[in-house]
């Protein structure tokens, strides 16, 4: 067509940003495949063949239904749903962020972050937000951008700051459940000398865990599952400082997608989300969003 339009092979390759000698030798191997000749061509001059006029309007219909083909792809793809997973925190204006953009299904299983990357990798859902390392988003294929942060505090008797080496971190047996929190906990025992204390009760949140504070006497630090969960009277909220731990919620996604309600939906979620003052806290070595940080500063 951009040949037959423009009778000179020059313009009808810039027109489709080929080179000339590739687009000669397509048509070439075009004619070949067809049986037929389309067109006469000499060094001053391309002109149809009679062969060529008498297919041109087939060749125009099939390249509008081609671009039909397309339209309607675009408008099935548009609507279907973009499947997002998430552990146990979501923004809570997630439907109006991506209204119009994007038809969002929330999926109903709340699982653990590991689990939610597996699920994004193995396509089962298009997104999920949760706590990544930069390893795991590198094996899986995965990448992940910001989306919020939790600034983690202790519990304990009273309610003063806490410094970081003199809390307790639990470290749960059910590694099915706690493998994020685990990570976490450990490296953060490490970096501060807060002292590590396994259990295998599911005490990392929830009651379990003010039991543990009560027992053990001292600060423990809370698992983000349980920002939102109310502390008994007996034990109040501390917050831990030098280091302050921060706990960051990535948005992930395939690095090798394609979908563009996908893309609409991730710019839609992460749009003015800034850094979340991340620079203000500790992270684990392997944050994402700490790598970021640190190459930023």
């Amino acid at each position: 067509m951009a040949v037959a339009t423009e009778l000179n092979f020059g313009r009808a390759a810039e027109r489709l940003r080929i080179a000339g000698p590739s687009l000669s030798q397509q048509i070439k191997a075009l004619e070949r495949d067809l049986g037929v000749r389309l067109f006469d061509r000499d060094r001053r001059s391309v002109t149809l063949t009679e062969c060529g006029e008498s297919l041109l309007p087939q060749v125009r219909a099939l390249l509008e239904q081609a671009d039909e083909l397309r339209r309607s792809a675009a408008g099935i793809a548009a609507r279907e749903p973009v499947r997002l997973g998430y552990v146990n925190w979501r923004p809570a204006d997630l439907l109006d962020r991506v209204a119009g953009v994007a038809h969002l299904h929330v999926d109903t299983w709340v699982l653990p972050s590991h689990t939610q990357l597996r699920r994004v990798a193995d396509r089962s859902i298009d997104l999920a937000i949760c706590w990544a390392r930069a390893a795991d988003l590198a094996e899986l294929g995965l990448e992940a951008r910001l989306i919020g942060a939790d600034r983690l505090y202790a519990v304990g008797a009273g309610t003063g700051e806490v410094a970081a080496r003199d809390v307790v971190v639990l470290v749960d047996a059910d590694t099915a459940s706690w493998a994020s929190w685990n990570a976490y906990a450990e490296e953060f025992a490490r970096a501060t000398g807060a002292e590590v204390v396994h259990t295998d009760d599911g005490g990392s949140t929830g009651p379990a865990l003010f039991d543990h504070a009560r027992r053990l006497r001292r600060p423990v630090l809370n698992n983000p599952k349980g920002q939102t969960t109310p502390v008994p009277p007996d034990l109040g909220r501390r917050p831990v400082v030098d280091p302050a731990p921060l706990w960051t919620w990535s948005l992930v996604s395939r690095r090798d997608e394609t979908r563009p309600p996908v893309h609409a939906a991730i710019a839609a979620l992460t749009r003015d989300v800034g850094s979340l003052d991340l620079g203000t806290g500790w992270l684990p070595g392997d944050d994402p969003h700490a790598v970021e940080r640190d190459s930023a500063g």
